[in-house]
C-alpha cells in the first residue's frame, strides 16, 4: 500500500521554474567563462603580447574563477545549498565589471549591458523565495 501522506514538497524530479531559470544563467555564465578562457589561450599563442607573463597570469584567473563557477553550476544543480552565497558573490563581481565597462577611457556599453542584465537577474532569481526553498529544503534533506 503506497503512502499518500502529503509532504508539502515537490516531486523528486520537478524543480521551481526559478531555480532552473537560474541554472540557465549561471550556466551560460560558466559557459562564456570557458569560452573566455579558451580565447585568451589563443590569443596568447598567435597575437603578440607585451608580456607574456601577464597573458599567462589572467588566463590562470580566468581558468580558476571558470572552476569557481562550473562547481557553483554543480552544486546548484545538486540543490546544495552553499551555492546562494558563491552565486551572490559572482554576480557581484560581474556587476562591477559591468559598471566598469560603462565608464572611463575604454568603455564599452555593450559590453557592460552584456554583464550587467544577467548579473541582475542572477542576483533576483537567488533571492528569489522560489529557489531560497528549494536550496533549504535540500539542506533539510
Amino acid at each position: 500500500m503506497h503512502d499518500t501522506t502529503p509532504t508539502g514538497s515537490e516531486p523528486a524530479g520537478r524543480r521551481a521554474p526559478a531555480l532552473v531559470a537560474l541554472l540557465v544563467v549561471v550556466g551560460a555564465e560558466f559557459l562564456a567563462l570557458v569560452v573566455l578562457t579558451v580565447v585568451l589561450v589563443v590569443e596568447l599563442i598567435v597575437a603578440p603580447v607585451a608580456s607574456v607573463a601577464s597573458g599567462i597570469a589572467l588566463i590562470v584567473l580566468t581558468a580558476i574563477a571558470a572552476l569557481w563557477l562550473g562547481s557553483l553550476v554543480v552544486g546548484l544543480r545538486n540543490g546544495r545549498p552553499w551555492v546562494r552565497s558563491g552565486i551572490i558573490v559572482w554576480q557581484v563581481l560581474q556587476g562591477a565589471l559591468a559598471i566598469g565597462a560603462f565608464q572611463g577611457v575604454f568603455r564599452v556599453p555593450a559590453v557592460g549591458w552584456f554583464l550587467l542584465i544577467p548579473a541582475l537577474l542572477g542576483i533576483t532569481l537567488v533571492l528569489s523565495r522560489p529557489v531560497t526553498a528549494a536550496l533549504a529544503r535540500a539542506d533539510g534533506a
